[in-house]
């Protein structure tokens, strides 16, 4: 199951270089490619938002 970024995202940009397949684009709130996330996690771990959650 996939991550989703939820709209507590603040788009500070720290989970986006620590995603190993680049899933994550940037806008107002992030946005994760379900297809391309490999369900690693490192996204939520680093999240200082608490906004990354599995699906």
């Amino acid at each position: 199951m996939a991550y989703k970024i939820t709209d507590a995202c603040t788009a500070c940009g720290t989970c986006l270089p620590e995603c190993p397949t680049d899933a994550i684009s940037e806008g107002d709130i992030y946005v994760i490619d379900a297809d391309a996330c490999i369900d690693c996690g490192v996204c939520a771990d680093v999240c200082p938002s608490d906004a990354i959650f599995q699906e």
